[in-house]
């Protein structure tokens, strides 16, 4: 890998002037490890790289809750985890994946280089080639022991140094391959491992092509935070860095986002603080899993609740079209535009229709369209199909943000309502900020004394 190092670090790193920290390069040198306490939980050591376990702990909820045949959701074997764990890791490397004639890379240890060897070995690796003909497969159980942090004697230089990348042709052969490195994925460093085939399966150039702003790396080398862009690559399989639905132009340039709807969703506390604007794509994903963004952590909030993603409603596509004409989401739009929004909809758009509709939405001759008044007009009394309450889980994998420091899912009722009404008012916490960006007159009822942290 030796000549792919230093683009695969400048993407991911960037270029510090005083190189990547020991103590960022430790944060992220974990494996992917299961809680003892909740056996479909991944646990994360240290702050960082939730970027990557948050997606990974995402999708293997969906696969967990509806495609495995067991009842229990929350119990697993060690053979079930491993294959859980694998198929998820396998499926977003398939996502990523830009033209199958290019095949899927796997970055692992170069032969006889893992973390376990001798301290000796690993030193004298240093001046060897890497160009070796076979990947490091999976080792005994004994002694591939799941490595919370990074091995002391293992810095970021060395890290570089001891990989082996290799590529297969097919998805099944993809399956089959990372399905013989669980133990790698499991010990020091799987999680940059299996960060590093994702990139090197996208493509760098493609990387580079729809992040927005190159000299951005994936990972703050001063924080040690996942950006966007490396999480949007996790979910949607493109690395753009907003969260809008399509493209947008400002001042001459592309601003690329979300394209087509996601398998698992999205939603920040950003945009309840109006930094930002989830697209209906990331907001209205696939299944009923969210990863809920904070200031500086990913948890995930999920519920069995298929109804909750649902077809689209004739009302929530018309707010989405609505609301793709109101790019500063002021909650209205200029009453010119007016006949654009009833073309997109399929509404009757003819001039002097138009002319009536304005002057019944806009009696003042304000100039403008109101969102509130444009739905109830064309959408009125539509039943959205979600249940009055439903039960609904929280995964935040920080050991120190857990009741105990044990990483257990924090289960609760969700009520959602149509309208504020001040006798179910409940909390007002960062996790109810975030969910009410997508529902916003939802409650929470938590089984545990305190609610569930965001960070």
């Amino acid at each position: 890998m030796s000549e792919l190092n230093k683009d695969v670090v400048d993407l991911v790193w960037g270029r510090p002037s005083s190189g990547v920290s020991v103590s960022i390069f430790r944060r992220w040198a974990q494996g992917f490890v299961f809680s003892e306490s909740e056996l479909t939980a991944l646990e994360q050591f240290e702050g960082g790289p939730c970027a990557v376990i948050a997606p990974v702990q995402a999708f293997l909820l969906k696969n967990v809750l509806f495609s495995r045949e067991s009842s229990n959701w929350r119990q697993m074997s060690e053979e079930e985890q491993k294959m859980a764990l694998c198929s998820t890791l396998s499926e977003i490397l398939e996502s990523v994946c830009s033209s199958t004639s290019t095949g899927f890379c796997l970055v692992t240890w170069a032969k006889g280089q893992s973390p376990h060897t001798s301290t000796q070995t690993i030193t004298q690796a240093q001046s060897q080639t890497q160009d070796m003909p076979e990947p490091a497969s999976s080792q005994p159980p004994q002694e591939q022991q799941p490595t919370a942090l990074a091995a002391e004697e293992l810095g970021f230089e060395q890290f570089h140094s001891v990989l082996h990348k290799r590529t297969v042709m097919s998805v099944a052969h993809l399956r089959e391959e990372v399905l013989s490195l669980y133990h790698t994925w499991r010990g020091c460093c799987g999680v940059l491992l299996f960060l590093y085939s994702v990139i090197l399966t996208k493509g760098i150039e493609n990387i580079r092509n729809e992040i927005q702003d190159t000299m951005e790396p994936l990972i703050d080398p001063v924080h040690g935070h996942g950006s966007q862009s490396l999480v949007n690559l996790l979910i949607t399989g493109h690395a753009v860095s907003n969260v809008w639905d399509g493209d947008r132009e400002c001042s001459g340039m592309k601003l690329q986002g979300i394209h087509k709807q996601a398998c698992v969703g999205f939603l920040t506390l950003m945009e309840s603080l109006r930094y930002c604007k989830v697209g209906a794509f990331l907001k209205s994903p696939k299944f009923p899993i969210w990863i809920l963004g904070s200031e500086t952590h990913l948890s995930v909030f999920f519920t069995k609740e298929m109804s909750l993603v649902g077809p689209e409603s004739p009302s929530e596509q018309a707010r989405r079209v609505f609301q793709s004409f109101d790019p500063e989401d002021n909650g209205f739009i200029p009453e010119s535009l007016l006949e654009d929004v009833m073309k997109a909809l399929d509404l009757v758009s003819e001039p002097e229709y138009v002319t009536l509709v304005k002057s019944k939405l806009d009696p003042e001759n304000l100039g403008i369209i109101l969102l509130g008044p444009f739905l109830l007009e064309f959408f009125p009394d539509q039943d959205s199909g979600i249940p009055d309450s439903f039960p609904v889980y929280h995964y935040n994998g920080l050991k120190q943000s857990n009741h105990k420091e044990r990483v257990e899912y924090v289960e609760g009722t969700a009520l959602v309502l149509g309208f504020e009404d001040p006798m179910v008012r409940t909390d007002d916490t960062p996790v109810k900020r975030c969910l009410q960006t997508k529902w916003p007159y939802i409650e929470l009822l938590w089984t545990t004394d305190r609610s569930p942290s965001l960070n």
